[in-house]
């Protein structure tokens, strides 16, 4: 096997793996336009099914627009869905809330009042 040889073959894995890139963000795309009918998902995919190449080379130069703002709608969605998610598990507690349990703690004997003084200014900060 040559230098060459080896190149080759690192040239058309390259080639491969960017076109399964592609073809995986076609289908995905597909799958996540919500305006497409189900019939129009099925002619895309069985045409990639049957001419790969092709159909990817097509589907990229005719939806490739509406592929970046579908993408860009998901990511949106994922990030403030996870922002609601961490400030739920967080519970942001009103400053009601933290001088109530800082009188708990102070009637518990568990810290003194100047300590509960302390935690009434934070709270109230």
């Amino acid at each position: 096997m040559s230098f060459w040889d080896v190149v080759w073959f690192i040239f058309i894995s390259f080639i491969f793996i960017a076109y399964l890139m592609i073809l995986f963000s076609i289908i995905t795309d597909l799958f996540r336009d919500r305006e497409m009918s189900g019939w129009v998902k099925a002619v895309w995919f069985i045409a990639l099914l049957f001419l790969p190449f092709l159909t990817a080379l097509i589907y990229v130069i005719a939806r490739g627009k509406g592929m970046a703002e579908r993408s860009a709608a998901s990511h949106q969605a994922a990030r403030m869905e996870q922002e609601a998610y961490i400030k739920e598990v967080a519970g942001k507690t009103s400053p009601t809330d933290q001088i109530a349990q800082a009188q708990a703690m102070l009637d518990a004997g568990t810290i003194t009042k100047p300590e509960f003084d302390v935690l009434k200014a934070k709270a109230l900060a």
